[in-house]
């Protein structure tokens, strides 16, 4: 990934700027508000639990220190793992917000035993996928309205190994996978990133999807529940050392709000580069049919006419 002196994009300014940022109480989301309110952007930290933000919040503060022309840290409560919580988060920021220029979409959860969210979605396509389908979707008036603007979803390598169960994504027949369901949402993520770039084409908005890496986060801390008590730890052991730092892992995303790639709209990146250009020819018709879907399960169509 290079040294931070070969990375000149970090030194971009955001004063002025508005990015939201869905997770930032820990792991990557948080190493990405903070660099964001490093810069001088002000930062709304959309998460679940208010007080973890809280505790990040102050956390930031006190690492970015005394720098001067640093921006503003905002939270929001937001739950995405239930459509009520995301629209009141939505309706809050359209009415308070005057812009909003990178909707950073970073919340996640992996590896959960099977459930169901509030609305009775399979975990990780309900809070990976379709908690930020519908969050993005209500807030894209806004976002529009204050481009040039971006869009980033976080997704994963392992999306290639995924696949969506059309008749099926909720997992309801035959045996639950919980690396297949993880698997689903991420692939859920880059088809959302490629359709909506296409249907922001025109609009001065570009979306990215990309892969942090293998990052060390609470990511993975269902591990044990969902296959057997000791498997983080053994996992932390002996994969460990290889892992990215949050603030390693927030590169990437940092790279895809701060560099100037709008030709890459609808592409999926790693390691601070386009990973993936012709996902058009073997997604294309898959991503069409999953925004469909979207629409239909979260109630909402969007009108960009």
């Amino acid at each position: 990934m290079g040294n931070n002196a070969t990375r000149v994009w970090l030194n971009k300014r955001l004063d002025g700027k508005t990015a939201l940022i869905t997770g930032s109480n820990t792991g990557i989301g948080k190493a990405t508000a903070k660099e964001l309110y490093r810069s001088g952007a002000r930062v709304i930290m959309a998460c679940r639990d208010v007080e973890k933000a809280k505790t990040a919040l102050s956390e930031i503060q006190k690492e970015v220190g005394n720098q001067e022309n640093v921006g503003e840290l905002v939270i929001k409560q937001l739950n995405l793992g239930s459509f009520s919580s995301i629209r009141q988060c939505a309706d809050e920021i359209n009415r308070q917000e005057e812009k909003v220029h990178f909707l950073i979409n970073n919340a996640g959860i992996m590896m959960c035993p099977k459930g169901k969210t509030v609305d009775g979605y399979e975990l990780h396509f309900g809070v990976n996928h379709l908690g930020h389908f519908l969050l993005t979707c209500l807030l894209l008036p806004k976002i529009i309205s204050s481009a040039p603007a971006r869009i980033i979803n976080v997704s994963s390598t392992i999306y290639k190994q995924g696949e969506i169960r059309w008749d099926d994504y909720n997992f309801d027949k035959g045996r639950y996978s919980a690396i297949g369901a993880y698997a689903q949402s991420k692939l859920a993520n880059v088809l959302f990133t490629m359709e909506l770039a296409k249907k922001l084409k025109d609009k001065g908005v570009v979306v990215y999807s990309l892969h942090p890496g293998v990052v060390k986060t609470e990511l993975g801390r269902h591990m044990d529940e969902t296959y057997f008590r000791g498997l983080r730890w053994v996992s932390s052991v002996l994969f460990g050392p290889f892992f990215r730092t949050p603030d390693e892992g927030a590169m990437t995303t940092l790279y895809c709000v701060l560099k100037d790639d709008e030709d890459f709209s609808g592409c999926y990146f790693s390691d601070c580069k386009v990973n993936e250009t012709n996902l058009e020819q073997q997604h294309g018709e898959a991503a069409k049919k999953l925004w469909n879907l979207s629409s239909k399960l979260v109630n909402y169509d969007v009108n960009l006419d």
